[in-house]
């Protein structure tokens, strides 16, 4: 891990030379996150990751407490703290997905696999899902899985080659190592398999977002 300064106010603790930067980031957050609530971390108020960083963020023009952050980012190699995963999550933690697979591209990702699409429907429901970061637009989570599991070889598809100019809003895809589900209409590159009539954001709600980073996700087939 490199700590990295990223103004006054903020360090970024890049995991890129980790064996499984992903696994780390995603670690790294959950144990910082304790250690805030705990009151460990005075003055740090927002922890963004990223694919294989973590943005640690204090009040703008505090400055950060750089000692109490190295004592936290010392714990994170410890024995004592369990690396998170997208398996080592609860049933009652887990956000349920219902799909319907029926999307534009489910046939030619099978055929790209060299497998049927109920192989494909059962990969991606099987799998356990994590969300790794946020981006793109509002409420768009990007999901990886552990390299061993049923959707692995799914995921690794590439983005189309050409970008869809309007992707409706619910709909489920994979591409370039990641699933997600598109919380509105919006342009995107992204093969589509099925779609969700699930709500993903509503800036009305008190949590407008329905994943957030580190959040446990399963796809169920429906209809």
């Amino acid at each position: 891990m490199r700590a990295l300064w990223a103004g006054r106010d903020a360090v970024l603790l890049d995991f890129a030379d980790e064996a499984d930067p992903a696994t780390a980031t995603l670690h790294a957050e959950a144990v910082l996150r304790t250690r805030m609530r705990h009151g460990d971390l005075a003055g740090v108020d927002d922890l963004i990751p990223t694919a294989q960083s973590l943005l640690v963020q204090a009040t703008p023009g505090s400055g950060l407490d750089t000692l109490a952050l190295r004592r936290v980012t010392r714990t994170l190699a410890d024995d004592g703290d369990q690396k998170v995963s997208a398996t080592t999550t609860s049933t009652e933690d887990t956000v349920v997905v219902p799909t319907v697979y029926d999307g534009e591209d489910l046939a030619e990702v099978a055929e790209k696999l060299a497998v049927g699409v109920d192989e494909v429907i059962a990969a991606h429901t099987e799998t356990a899902w994590r969300v790794q970061f946020m981006g793109f637009a509002p409420g768009f989570g990007y999901l990886t899985c552990d390299p061993d599991s049923p959707a692995a070889q799914l995921v690794s598809i590439p983005r189309r080659r050409r970008s869809r100019p309007r992707v409706p809003a619910g709909s489920v895809a994979v591409a370039a190592g990641y699933t997600a589900v598109y919380p509105r209409q919006s342009p995107g590159g992204w093969q589509l398999i099925g779609h969700t009539d699930m709500r993903m954001w509503d800036v009305g709600w008190a949590d407008p977002a329905v994943l957030t980073a580190g959040t446990a996700v399963r796809f169920e087939a429906a209809g």
